[in-house]
This record gives structure tokens, sequence and C-alpha cells, in this order.
């Protein structure tokens, strides 16, 4: 590899201190280092599907027409506490017609304001929908925390905190989606519901959106982490797998040390024949592959 192990480190400590919060690197624990310090070994499989989004892909345009972000509450009985999320409208939302939805999910250190931090994924979609690139959809950013303290702050990879983003499985499946459902006009059924996340966010898709075939029918994964379940895990059977998926997205940056995770999961559909788009990009575990992979996958869904 070009870079060297020095190199590699820093670059991967600093893209996890971005994704927790700005934490020093020397803050992380011992476990959360030695995960990113993982030596990468590529494989012909490992490259660009697509190209880099274009500049300007999540800058404000004159003139077009914009969605908005609207602060969303819900009731969850796994937290007993009042939970929020950002929701996105796309531009001329209403009531008289329904919308697709994607649920977007963040990182270890994020919370419900990371993804629109990091990528500003209202003007991403406000630029591909008046350019006829995706279609307009709602997209939903909750706190993947499920604690009655979900705030993003202290140790985030302290068992006690970390154990939040495996409970938050049914506070997204019994009164997330229930709620926004209630609230906005939306299609109910699995083909027009998408679940997407980064790091942390990634291996929840790929646990929850796998195991709940029959509420998501598209996925994407990017730059997973290590919460992600072993790939027989995930997709006992493939032949499901096959027959209801319509999209499973998985990319990853090939200067990034978790990359064997997300390897792991396209060696093991690709062995069984799952269909599936693995992108390699040039990034390391940093905001600039979760914008750009982003801009790729919602051009896909829904259609």
């Amino acid at each position: 590899m070009k870079n060297s192990p020095v190199r590699l480190a820093t670059c991967l400590f600093l893209a996890v201190a971005a994704s927790a919060q700005a934490q020093p690197a020397e803050a992380l624990p011992a476990a959360a280092r030695a995960n990113f310090a993982r030596p990468i070994v590529l494989g012909p499989d490992d490259i660009r599907a697509f190209p880099e989004a274009p500049d300007g892909f999540k800058t404000p345009r004159a003139g077009l027409p914009q969605g908005r972000i609207d602060l969303f509450e819900y009731d969850s009985a796994v937290t007993g506490t009042r939970r929020k999320a950002n929701v996105y409208l796309p531009p001329g939302y209403s009531a008289d017609r329904k919308y697709p939805v994607l649920y977007l999910l963040h990182g270890i250190g994020g919370d419900e304001t990371e993804w629109i931090r990091f990528a500003s994924p209202n003007v991403v979609l406000d630029n591909l929908i008046a350019d006829g690139k995706a279609v307009p959809m709602i997209i939903v950013i909750p706190n993947g925390r499920a604690l009655p303290d979900d705030r993003a702050i202290g140790n985030s990879f302290a068992p006690e905190r970390a154990a939040g983003f495996a409970k938050f499985e049914r506070d997204l499946l019994d009164h997330l989606i229930p709620a926004v459902q209630a609230k906005y006009s939306i299609f109910t059924d699995r083909e027009h519901r998408a679940l997407a996340g980064l790091s942390m966010g990634g291996g929840q898709t790929l646990n929850f959106g796998l195991g709940h075939l029959d509420t998501f029918a598209w996925l994407g994964a990017f730059s997973s982490a290590p919460n992600t379940k072993p790939p027989a895990e995930l997709v006992p059977d493939p032949a499901a797998a096959r027959a209801q998926l319509k999209l499973l997205y998985l990319s990853c940056g090939n200067k990034d040390g978790l990359i064997s995770i997300s390897q792991g999961v396209h060696a093991y559909l690709k062995e069984h024949a799952v269909p599936h788009l693995w992108n390699v990009d040039d990034h390391a575990h940093d905001p600039a592959t979760w914008g750009s992979n982003l801009y790729i996958f919602t051009q896909r869904i829904f259609r």
C-alpha cells in the first residue's frame, strides 16, 4: 500500500474523532483504536463501481425549489422518553400525494444532527430531485442510540452506551416508523421503505434491515462498523434475500481500517448469489465517503 501504517492510523483516528464528536484519538478505547488500525488487504472486487459525487453535489443552488427539515418528536416505550428525529420533506411536499421514506442512521458518536452536519442530505436531495435523478422522498434522520439519555456525550464506546444502538431496533420498528406514518403522507409498504446508515448506522442497517425484509426493501450500508453481525447470521436464507431485496448497496473506503467487515459481507453475498452493489472508493472512515455514497444510493432507490 502507498500509505504508511503511521499515516493510515492517523487518518483513521482523525476520521473516527470526527464521527465521535471530535473526540481526540488518544481518548478512544484501546479496542476502538485497534479496530481502526486493522491492516487493509484489497482484493480484485474492491474497486469503484461508481464515480465520486461531483463538485457542488451538496451545495445549495440558487433558484431551485427547496425542501425543509422538520424537528419530529415521538414517544418510545423502549426508552420511556419522548425522542427526537429530523425529517426532510422534499420540495412541494403535499398531503395530497404519498411519498417513499428513507430512514438514515448516524455513527457511534453522532445523533439526529450528524448527517445534516456531515453531508447536508436535504441539499443533496433538493439538487437530485431538481435534476430528475432522484424520486421525491422523505428522509427520517433519528437518534439511533435508544437510551433514556440519548445525548452524544461521554464515551460512546462504553458498553452501557453502545448497547443503545442494538436497542434501537425495537424503537425503530415499534415506535418511530408508526409515528412517522401517523404524521406524514407516506406509503406504508416495504417497497417504499429504505434503510441506510454510516459506520455504526451501517451495521444497524444490515442487522435490522436484513433481519426484517418484510419491512425494508432497500438497504444502504456505508463503512459498516464492528457491530455488524457475521454474514451467515445476516443472511441465513439467501433465497429469501434474493426474492425480497430491491437493492442492497455496500460501500467503504480503501483507506478504512474497517473495510474487512464490508468485504466479508460482500464475499458472502457473492458466494450465495445475492445481488448487491459493492462500491470501494478512495476515502478513509470519513464524511467524504458517506456524502458521496448517499448521493449514489439515493438515485437508485424507489425506482
